[in-house]
């Protein structure tokens, strides 16, 4: 049983495809460029939005044309980030079960950290404090900064702490840090996918699953 638990953000706690996909598809259209299907974007995300956006535009390096897309993305994404965005079904409650039960929580993810502070306050404020994402201190994952910062936080040991995410880069990063992982099926990576992945403590078919770990 685990007294911490240290989160993903987006296609573990959020559901952010759909403004994902439409500020990709925007950045894209405005620049002339073919537009990406809602699996080709699911399956793009991971590794942060830049990333994203050149493997939407179809480049392994930056150019001038490129950051061009990328800013037109980054703006679109400000704007419309919490248009369709919302948390999985489920969440809220587990949540506020594992609050009940004492449990530690956190989350850890890619985008900059500003960001990720006010998706925290926006969405889960009532049951998490702890939030980091990537900065100038802290690098993005599968490095394992993030969640090494956001236990130091919560001051928890290694064998207390369950990490949450939903993709190949999670299961990185809880390996890269010495912690435990659970992986959810509900994310953006398929099922079959992820099953193949050595090591998992547990795969997790809906949000209440957690609280047999916990």
């Amino acid at each position: 049983m685990y007294n911490t638990v240290i989160f993903d953000l987006d296609g573990t706690l959020l559901d952010t495809l759909a403004d994902l996909a439409a500020s990709v598809n925007y950045a894209l259209r405005t620049h002339h460029l073919p537009e990406r299907s809602i699996t080709e974007v699911r399956a793009f995300l991971g590794n942060g939005i830049k990333r994203l956006m050149l493997q939407a535009v179809g480049k392994e390096q930056e150019d001038d044309a490129f950051l061009a897309v990328f800013h037109t993305f980054r703006e679109h994404y400000m704007a419309h980030c919490l248009d369709a965005t919302r948390p999985y079904d489920g969440i809220l409650p587990t949540l506020e079960a594992m609050q009940q039960r004492g449990v530690k929580m956190a989350i850890v993810s890619n985008k900059l950290h500003p960001a990720v502070q006010e998706l925290n306050r926006h969405f889960f404020a009532r049951y998490i404090t702890t939030a980091v994402g990537e900065s100038a201190t802290v690098r993005r994952k599968p490095n394992p900064d993030a969640v090494l910062a956001a236990m130091q936080a919560l001051g928890s040991k290694p064998e207390e702490c369950l990490y949450v995410g939903d993709s190949e880069v999670d299961w990185l990063t809880a390996q890269h840090a010495g912690i435990d992982c659970a992986l959810v099926l509900w994310g953006f990576r398929d099922e079959d996918y992820l099953r193949t992945l050595s090591g998992v403590k547990a795969f997790l078919s809906k949000p209440h699953d957690l609280l047999m770990l916990v």
